[in-house]
């Protein structure tokens, strides 16, 4: 079950349970910016999964860490991050395109 710090605002009814994974050697920031009233932003370290529930309209921001800043590095719809259901052979829908920016 995902941690539920910051409920989906009450009117999202299409909840999603979603899995993101930090590929990179670099720590990142996960944020959600376009659902209104609704605040999400959790840190990812390297190799670390996110499990979280949002909206199917979510876009899920990766912001990749530099010296004294943070870099946009990708966005992804929440969508393309659906965990599929149990029984499902596949753990994910679809393998994620994700952005090494340490080069």
């Amino acid at each position: 079950m995902p941690q539920v710090l910051d409920p989906i605002p009450s009117g999202g009814s299409d909840s999603i349970l979603c899995c993101y994974v930090n590929a990179t050697s670099q720590i990142q920031i996960a944020r959600i910016t376009n659902v209104p009233n609704w605040y999400f932003e959790r840190v990812v370290f390297p190799g670390q999964r996110l499990l979280f529930e949002a909206v199917s309209t979510a876009q899920l921001e990766i912001h990749t860490g530099m010296i004294a800043s943070a870099i946009l590095s990708d966005t992804v719809p929440c969508s393309s991050l659906m965990v599929n259901e149990e029984g499902d052979e596949e753990p994910f829908p679809q393998s994620l395109g994700l952005v090494d920016v340490s080069a």
